[in-house]
């Protein structure tokens, strides 16, 4: 990606506000720094953006975007219920993909303070200091969708993940499952995945097996379960999105066995993914749509100074049962 404004800020040790001003000379700042901040752009060949910096200090109406992945179901069900409210309010969306990958990440919430966005809607597997920092530095309002910051220090819309993990186990053991396989994402790459994790451990306690799959792709984990299943270990499953739920499917079938016959599945989110298979997945069903909307409304409210009754809103879940439990 091309050099931006956060990466001078984090090369000369200063905000991204303090870069801005020595650029624009909008402020008095000490020779000192300004001497760090000239001496940065020069070794990492920075280009300040023209017309960003015309629209300095104004209004763009306009709200940056931040998903992992553009083309995922999930995602895309979310950025229409951003879209619609976004509309309601006269914003305009840019919407940008990072690939779940952290440098990229940092460097889009710098590429989205230079277009000068009112604020920022973000997505992301995992929110570390270096993430908090880029926020803190930009000084845009943010709130993150479908992404929770552990310690509530940023504005979030999010179900409780901890509480779906445990009704997921609680499910499959009122289906007299007795040996339940957890097929996730490898742990420490999904905070939301680790969040369900936690709550299945709490419930089902030694009663379960983890079996990780790399990112959770499906491409990725459907040899890894099918080697898994090639015997009948299991008689229950949650996997930690629709996507693993149909990898698990598959590699039960390939290995001869039957859902719901041999094994019960249970996935999370209840994309269009969760009725293409057969049979059509249980899930614990995400509002995703709601995630959008109501993470734009949120940020609207933060943007036009109107009263807030929480900064960290927990929408509800819910399962939907069909064949494959």
């Amino acid at each position: 990606m091309s050099v931006t404004i956060y990466d001078v800020a984090r090369e000369a040790n200063v905000s991204m506000a303090t870069v801005s001003r020595v650029i624009n000379g909008t402020a008095v700042v000490k020779e000192e720094t300004k001497k760090r901040v000239q001496d940065a752009i020069e070794r990492l060949g920075y280009r300040p953006n023209a017309v960003a910096r015309g629209l300095a200090s104004k209004r763009t109406r306009t709200i940056g975007v931040i998903v992992p992945d553009v083309s995922a179901a999930f995602v895309a069900e979310i950025v229409r219920g951003i879209e619609d409210i976004a509309n309601m309010y006269n914003y305009h969306i840019i919407l940008t993909n990072s690939d779940a990958d952290t440098h990229r990440e940092v460097s889009l919430i710098g590429t989205m303070w230079e277009k000068q966005v009112d604020g920022i809607l973000y997505m992301t597997n995992i929110l570390n200091q270096e993430h908090i920092t880029a926020f803190e530095q930009a000084e845009i309002p943010v709130v993150l969708c479908a992404t929770e910051d552990p310690e509530k220090r940023i504005p979030s819309v999010n179900i409780d993940n901890r509480k779906a993990g445990s009704d997921a186990a609680n499910y499959l053991e009122k289906k007299s499952c007795q040996n339940i396989a957890i097929v996730s994402p490898d742990i420490g790459t999904s905070l939301i995945a680790d969040h369900r994790i936690e709550g299945v451990r709490k419930k089902l306690g030694n009663k379960c097996t983890f079996i990780h799959v790399g990112k959770g792709k499906y491409e990725q984990a459907l040899p890894i379960l099918r080697n898994i299943f090639q015997n009948k270990n299991y008689d229950g499953v949650i996997a930690m999105s629709d996507e693993l739920g149909l990898a698990s499917v598959h590699a039960i079938h390939d290995n001869g066995f039957q859902v719901p016959h041999d094994v019960r599945i249970i996935a999370f989110d209840n994309t269009r993914l969760a009725t293409m298979v057969r049979p059509e997945l249980t899930v614990i069903a995400q509002p995703m749509y709601d995630f959008g909307a109501v993470s734009m409304r949120l940020l609207t409210k933060m943007l036009l100074d109107e009263p807030v009754d929480t900064y960290n809103v927990i929408l509800q879940h819910n399962i939907i049962e069909r064949q494959s439990s």
